[in-house]
């Protein structure tokens, strides 16, 4: 039979979505190959014509899942930089993301797997999520203050999801949440007042030259 244009490259993408809506709920290194191709209706067999191990495919899934995240945080339809973190805050930190894994982000999920992963995988993943801090970095004005957001962020996650009651999951998420909002507007507030004085540290060393 012959496929069009394309076709495999459309598999491919099917079976990184099924494989990383299972992962992301059950682990990677709990579920084995059959699972993960029954989750997306292939036979095992269909796997490795598009993998050559299941490592390959965790780095595949790092790759397919942060840019995911990274065109979201891109796509953020808002200008300035309150309304896009509000709009960032209420969609990660929500009950629904903390009941639904299989849904979110990789970050929350399979973090700790990828932290025993070999060197290969972390590099790989190192990488990856240098380009969504970049993109954080720029919105935010800091590299240093992207990482604590993006730390902060997926904490309260994995935290809210070890809580058996929703009561608590929705404790945890609001005060991350609150905690986030008001940091980063002290944060810039700082900024604020500290750029005069460069302009008058500048202009004296300006002055001192002539």
């Amino acid at each position: 039979m012959r496929y069009k244009p394309g076709h495999k490259e459309e598999k491919r993408k099917e079976l990184l979505k099924a494989s990383g809506a299972v992962v992301k709920a059950n682990g990677f290194a709990a579920t084995g190959v059959d699972a993960l191709m029954q989750a997306a209706g292939v036979t095992s067999g269909a796997f490795y014509s598009h993998f050559s191990s299941k490592t390959e495919l965790l780095k595949a899934l790092i790759e397919s899942e942060l840019l995911t995240s990274r065109e979201m945080w891109a796509g953020n339809p808002h200008e300035t930089a309150e309304d896009w973190l509000s709009f960032e805050l209420d969609r990660y930190l929500s009950p629904g993301h903390a009941k639904h894994p299989e849904a979110g982000c990789i970050l929350p999920s399979l973090a700790a797997e990828i932290s025993r992963a070999d060197d290969s995988v972390r590099e790989l993943f190192e990488k990856e999520l240098l380009k969504g801090q970049q993109v954080l970095a720029q919105r935010l004005g800091s590299d240093e203050l992207a990482w604590s957001f993006l730390c902060q962020l997926v904490g309260a996650i994995l935290l809210a999801r070890t809580m058996p009651g929703e009561a608590m999951q929705r404790s945890i998420i609001e005060a991350s949440k609150h905690f986030l909002k008001d940091a980063i507007a002290r944060l810039s507030d700082k900024s604020d007042e500290a750029l005069p004085v460069r302009r008058k540290r500048n202009l004296r060393r300006t002055t001192a030259s002539k």
